[in-house]
């Protein structure tokens, strides 16, 4: 302090002040009964833990202290084998090998690394392992890949040591076997991971990321029957993850083997007459429903989805303009053409507005309503009455029946044979097609009804559509006298089947226009070339229109523009049942872009041809092919193939037609 500066009293205050604090007893006494209240209050908040940990929660955070010791992985079930009607094997498994990521050892940055060695899509594995880290606890491990090949295997096992990646585990799973070249693909479907999308739906709430489930067909109707029960292996590990000892080991439960009403011989038949076309073939029992064969062109290989499909795989499929996943036998909404006829024949004879002499002459077309309509043969048919309008398929004929009739009519035998409604066949996404009546046209369109509409429907034209199975139902029920079955798949276990639909028919009508069916393949009729020497076969041939005339001469004159051709090609149906009397089989052949129904009718001649000769093969062979005593069964074929098999669930076939 300078010596002429005035004395700072004020600091000489507070240095009493502070010396008073210190020898003040209640200021020590206040501080020191602070630090022992703060005490008592961390000892009862550590009593309050270890209480909760000991006595309240013991079983939960003893539960998390075993996984943290024992390691728990599934052995997953084997899904259960799909056999055709005779017990061939079509879908088998096979053993491979696949590789899961353990989550508690795993290191994320090791993933870019593991999927170079492993040649993998980064990408994908990141977004599926964040998916899969969002739903499932900790110690599940990750599905990486399925199915392993040799290189893959061979990475693996130089690469899962504990300086490496131990977070690698190889696992022996079985995976699915289909047959090759696409063989009843879109019947049995195909499996894969279940998606985020379907784990929040209902039907797969009960299953976690990373579960194979039934993904299409067969497969996916039938998932709870062919997905057996997982199994369980326990063992010990240590802090690093290293297994130390197995504590138990539950066995896997198979999923049930189920037997189909498919019958290989038939099906192998069908996609060979299907070979290079698009459009679909479908072959049913009109006695009780059961569904022979289903074939879908073009098809897929069901074995690119087996595990995960690869995007290049699917990016081909998803890109077709062919549209190859499409299973046109219960989901192509198409015309029928002529093929419907026949239930616009029984319509005009049931309710009187036409009887068998009843005729009409054609000279290649009619003016009805104000606008003129051609007959298939421009020439015409000159006088024709209903068996010559059946078997020549004459269109002047039943325009004037149609137009007779009125829509409502036609739309109520329609529906009677189960048009316009899902056939209920155990097969996922079926569609239902229409039947156009009054009535649809105000709900859906919001317009009223023009009778000049009605011609084109006479003919299986206009708003109409129906799909193959439908079809197929449709004329068999007729041809069992007004005795409709529903269609399925399923023989073994034997489902529960809804009693067959009856309709009273007048049976002089019905044998009226089975006359007419059976004229069109064994009196000269439009569908002449189905004919089978010694068999009584029936059918009718349809030709339908895609575009109508004027919109096709418009796409003629301006072909330059690039419009595919095939916008102009009509479809070729024939539906065709045996015998003619108590018929065992009724087949269905839609060929797209066919452009006349004669072009179907061979499709079909030689489906009711195999099934016949194989009939007469066993009753010549006592137990040939009984489910009790099963051949091996064709699993792949090619043109022209013998089919063959070279091992219970392995289909090959060998040159020679």
């Amino acid at each position: 302090m300078p010596p002429n500066a005035p004395p700072d009293h004020e600091s000489e205050k507070e240095r009493q002040a502070k010396l008073v604090l210190r020898d003040d007893t209640k200021f020590a006494s206040g501080r020191i009964a602070f630090f022992q209240y703060f005490c008592v209050a961390v000892c009862l908040y550590l009593v309050s833990g270890f209480w909760v940990l000991q006595v309240q929660n013991e079983e939960y955070y003893w539960d998390l202290a075993q996984k943290n010791r024992i390691r728990s992985s599934p052995i997953l079930a084997p899904r259960g084998k799909i056999l055709d009607r005779d017990g061939r094997v079509i879908v088998d498994n096979h053993s491979s090998f696949g590789l899961n990521l353990l989550r508690d050892n795993l290191k994320v940055e090791n993933i870019p690394t593991i999927c170079e060695g492993l040649e993998v899509d980064c990408d994908d594995v990141l977004e599926r392992f964040r998916a899969f880290d969002r739903r499932n606890p900790k110690h599940a491990p990750f599905p990486f890949k399925e199915e392993l090949h040799s290189a893959q295997l061979a990475f693996v096992e130089a690469h899962r040591g504990q300086d490496t990646f131990p977070e690698m585990e190889i696992e022996m799973r079985q995976q699915r076997l289909y047959p090759r070249e696409g063989l009843a693909a879109h019947v049995i479907g195909y499996t894969g991971e279940v998606s985020e999308a379907e784990l929040d739906s209902a039907e797969f709430a009960r299953f976690k990321q990373g579960d194979t489930i039934g993904k299409a067909g067969i497969e996916r109707q039938y998932n709870d029957l062919l997905m057996g029960i997982d199994g369980q292996r326990r063992v010990v590990v240590d802090h690093r993850g290293i297994e130390r000892e197995v504590i138990d080991k539950k066995e896997a439960v198979s999923g049930k083997t189920i037997r189909l009403t498919i019958d290989l011989d038939l099906q192998a038949v069908a996609e060979l007459a299907m070979e290079n076309r698009r459009g679909a073939v479908v072959a049913l029992d009109p006695r009780n429903g059961e569904v022979l064969a289903m074939v879908s062109r073009p098809s897929y290989d069901p074995n690119k989805f087996v595990g995960r499909i690869r995007r290049k795989d699917w990016d081909e499929i998803r890109n077709d303009p062919a549209n190859p996943l499409l299973d046109r036998t219960i989901q192509a909404q198409l015309a029928p053409g002529s093929t419907f006829k026949p239930i616009v024949a029984l319509a005009g004879l049931d309710t009187g507005t036409v009887d068998e002499g009843t005729g009409v002459t054609c000279t290649g077309g009619e003016t009805f309503y104000g606008t003129r309509h051609g007959c298939h043969l421009k020439k015409g048919h000159g006088y024709v009455s209903l068996y010559r309008g059946l078997t020549h398929s004459c269109d002047v004929y039943f325009y004037t029946l149609g137009s007779r009739l009125g829509i409502d009519k036609i739309a109520e035998y329609a529906e009677m044979a189960g048009l316009g409604r899902k056939t209920g066949v155990d097969l996922p996404n079926e569609e239902e097609g229409i039947v156009p009546s009054t009535r649809w046209k105000i709900r859906t369109l919001r317009q009223r009804w023009f009778a000049g509409e009605v011609i084109s429907v006479a003919i299986g034209q206009g708003a109409l559509t129906v799909t193959p199975l439908q079809l197929a139902q449709a004329i068999g029920g007729l041809a069992m006298g007004g005795v409709w079955h529903k269609p399925h798949l399923l023989k073994d276990p034997a489902p529960a089947l809804d009693p067959p639909r009856k309709v009273e028919l007048d049976q002089e009508n019905l044998a009226r226009v089975i006359a007419g069916m059976y004229g069109v393949v064994n009196d000269g009729g439009t569908g002449a070339r189905s004919k089978l020497p010694g068999l009584e076969m029936c059918g009718k041939t349809g030709t339908a229109q895609l575009t109508s005339n004027k919109l096709r001469k418009a796409i003629m004159e301006n072909r330059r523009k690039g419009i595919p051709q095939e916008i102009l090609q009509d479809n070729a149906w024939f539906v065709g049942f045996a015998p003619r009397n108590h018929p065992e089989i009724a087949v269905v052949a839609l060929h797209e872009a066919g452009l006349h129904g004669d072009r179907a009718a061979p499709i079909v001649r030689d489906v009711i041809k195999a099934y016949f000769d194989k009939k007469n093969r066993k009753l010549a062979e006592p137990g040939l092919a009984s489910p009790k005593n099963p051949r091996p069964g064709p699993l792949a074929y090619t043109r022209g193939s013998v089919l063959s098999s070279d091992r219970e669930g392995a289909i090959t076939g060998k040159a020679g037609r």
